[in-house]
């Protein structure tokens, strides 16, 4: 039976309310034409066919939906022999893609309950520690239902009928705004690790609280993420905090300790006021990635990992320098490979993306070089905008001549040719001046003749 209990109800038997159309905001005019040739080409075939999932969920929140997913009782052959822009893909979980140009409509079929038949070793796998390596069992609806994450997940728009299936007690989720696990969390957890992210996700997209039961067994399982391939949590990461709603994600994700198992080179920077050099340059990247979202300016991960590693690599390039004796420029390259080597052990950030991190590092050293031609130089670098951006976000942090820095190139860049000569010409003299005195310094005095010799 359901707890009703918003706050401690733990979801262990299902029971389906069906919502008719009359009752519920759902219209087809908001749901992706692509979509619904997929539905009705199903329907129309005679399988069952639903909107399911986090569309359904968006819609009933009267917010659009980024993807329209669909599940169906076709299996991923039967979906394929109905449309010929279709590709299989996944070997955990085997799902079909249904191709409209750019625009993907994925469709899985419904999920059943693993058996111990040995017929079902091919379709279904498990780790010792309960994780789900293949999930390939089909069955009915009901099922398909038990098997979803999240209450505000198992909702299904019947294309037949236009009626909600809410199996979960999901609409009164999302009316009490509560992220609810169905079943046992720490079960389901362990099952697949990554839902621990995916409660995290959802309740600062949702701006909605993680119920208790929910809740408390995260922080004591969140070592399970080391278990992930790597590949799967850069593409985890991208939706932690590059999808709007990076800065509160972050701060849910400290808060329940699954930072650290995605970047734990980030751990000993942290402090107990979060206010170290990392921590507010965290704050300062994912706020800005977060304003760039909502005005729908490109962003980069590139950027955003750049800025995050930013204050460890300092750190390690200075130890480097003063264990070895290299200069510091060779020590911070040698940094620079050590951060980005360590860290995609957990987040395998693509080489594209590596190699404009290590671009963006660069030019901070170079950046404070402008005399003679550099400063025209440096402008026209492919990374520069990238670089300054970065070089501006230190100077918040740290203010002081870096903050000078910023202002200065923040000039240079909005000024005409005459005043950027002029500007370079006060570089140029204050360098020339520099290198007198130290000249001076260094020139040896002459001795006066003894006159006695």
């Amino acid at each position: 039976m359901l707890n009703r209990d918003n706050k401690t109800r733990e979801v262990t038997d299902l029971k389906l309310e069906v919502i008719p159309r009359q009752e519920h905001g759902i219209s087809r005019k908001d749901i992706s034409e692509n979509a619904l040739k997929v539905l009705y080409r199903l329907n129309k075939a005679g399988f069952e066919a639903y909107l399911v999932g986090g569309g359904v969920r968006d819609l009933m929140l009267n917010t659009q939906p980024k993807d329209f997913d669909i599940a169906t009782n076709a299996t991923p052959d039967e979906v394929r022999k109905l449309f010929r822009n279709c590709r299989l893909v996944g070997r955990r979980f085997r799902l079909a893609h249904i191709l409209f140009g750019r625009d993907v409509i994925e469709v899985a079929t419904f999920r059943g309950h693993h058996g111990s038949e040995a017929s079902e070793k091919n379709a279904s796998s498990q780790s010792n520690d309960g994780m789900l390596l293949r999930d390939n069992v089909y069955g009915t609806i009901d099922e398909d239902a038990e098997r979803r994450d999240f209450t505000v997940n198992a909702l299904y728009y019947n294309i037949d009928d236009f009626s909600v299936r809410d199996y979960a007690g999901g609409v009164e989720d999302l009316n009490n705004r509560v992220i609810r696990l169905i079943g046992d969390p720490e079960t389901r957890y362990r099952e697949d690790p990554v839902r621990m992210l995916r409660a995290v996700r959802f309740a600062a997209k949702l701006d909605m609280t993680v119920n208790d039961a929910t809740a408390a067994p995260i922080p004591a399982l969140a070592h399970l993420l080391r278990d992930i391939p790597a590949a799967r949590l850069f593409e985890e990461s991208l939706k932690l905090l590059q999808s709007g709603h990076g800065l509160q994600t972050y701060k849910l994700l400290r808060d329940f300790d699954l930072f650290t198992p995605l970047f734990p080179i980030l751990a000993e920077h942290f402090t107990e006021d979060r206010n170290s050099k990392s921590e507010q340059m965290l704050e300062l990247v994912l706020r800005s990635t977060d304003e760039r979202v909502a005005t729908e300016q490109r962003i980069n991960p590139a950027f955003m990992f750049a800025a995050m590693l930013w204050y460890p690599l300092e750190t390690r390039a200075e130890e480097i320098a003063f264990e070895s004796g290299l200069s510091y420029y060779d020590a911070f390259m040698v940094a620079a490979n050590d951060m980005l080597d360590e860290q995609v052990k957990t987040i395998a950030i693509p080489r594209r993306f590596t190699a404009m991190i290590r671009d963006i590092w660069q030019l901070q050293l170079r950046l404070s070089r402008r005399s003679g031609t550099r400063a025209y130089k440096l402008l026209e670098q492919q990374k520069f905008r990238a670089a300054f951006d970065f070089l501006e976000m230190r100077g918040e942090v740290e203010g002081g001549q870096l903050k000078e820095l910023a202002q200065w190139w923040d000039d240079f860049q909005k000024a005409d040719r005459d005043s950027r000569n002029d500007m370079v010409q006060v570089l140029n003299k204050a360098s020339s001046a520099k290198k007198l005195r130290r000249r001076r310094k260094t020139k040896p005095r002459r001795r006066k003749p003894n006159p006695e010799s």
